[in-house]
């Protein structure tokens, strides 16, 4: 998975450059400022929270690089108002098209499809991301901290303050333009430099980078470290109403769930069955 990273990241800084070419840095600026009304991301989660439900952030996802094409009969649009139906909270919209087979088109069409707000779900590690995000129509943005550590992942005094500084000076871009940030972490090492931003949003991902096992331990072994106020979102694994249970019997009220709503007819069915 470190080395799909690596690769994902290094396509990430040609298509920044890209990017640029047909749209300058002050151009994409221009379009975020003059972007569609920012919807409550983190609002949207804490108002189910606080009415006794899950916050789902429900994704928007066709393929993934491990599993190839998830959804075949992929209607961004469809599977958006489905969600909304089906109680969601949020969305999450892949916008990576080389590996997730996503493109900013499908965020668009998912938003305008509900009142939802949208994450917007890709690998960002540049400002210009940032203000791509918003002039997409994207409520919020995803920061992955391994995408930020060295390849080999490793966690000392330089490379966490390295780290640290390039996430901050992301979330504080997008805060500016109003967005909300969830900062996405896979250990205990990368929990302690997302603890440094402000965001109240800690997505924790319950797949072990190095084994592809999926547990719903590491989440759970982690919540003692995490200080009041912070929304735990966790990331992968949750098929089924028992793994619900389980979370929230815990306090953690908040999920992104993706692969098992794609796999079903209606997603927003499954949602609310898997939440009811």
């Amino acid at each position: 998975m470190s080395d799909i990273l690596q690769k994902i990241l290094a396509t990430k800084r040609e298509e920044i450059e890209v990017a640029e070419r047909g749209c300058s840095r002050e151009a994409i600026v221009e379009e975020a400022r003059d972007g569609v009304p920012v919807r409550d991301f983190v609002g949207a989660i804490r108002a189910k929270i606080a009415a006794g439900q899950a916050g789902v952030i429900a994704e928007v996802k066709k393929a993934s690089p491990s599993k190839g094409v998830i959804r075949a009969d992929f209607r961004p649009a469809d599977i958006a108002a489905s969600y909304e139906k089906g109680g969601a909270a949020c969305l999450s919209v892949l916008t990576d098209r080389q590996y997730f087979q996503g493109c900013p088109e499908y965020l668009q069409a998912a938003r305008e499809a509900c009142t939802l707000p949208v994450l917007r779900k890709d690998f960002i590690i540049d400002p210009y991301q940032v203000f791509e995000a918003r002039a997409m129509g994207a409520d919020a943005i995803l920061l992955i901290v391994a995408a930020f550590l060295p390849p080999d992942g490793t966690v000392n005094a330089s490379s966490s303050r390295t780290a640290v500084s390039h996430m901050l000076e992301l979330e504080q871009l997008a805060h500016d333009l109003g967005m909300a940030v969830l900062v996405e972490v896979h250990s205990a090492e990368e929990l302690d430099l997302a603890l440094q931003l402000t965001t109240p949003l800690l997505g924790i991902n319950n797949r072990n980078l190095r084994t592809f096992e999926v547990t719903l331990d590491i989440t759970l072994s982690q919540l003692e470290r995490i200080p009041a106020g912070r929304i735990v979102v966790t990331e992968s694994g949750i098929f089924t109403p028992q793994d619900v249970a389980s979370m929230r019997s815990r306090g953690v009220h908040a999920f992104l769930v993706g692969e098992a709503f794609m796999r079903a007819e209606d997603p927003g069915s499954e949602l609310a069955r898997l939440f009811a």
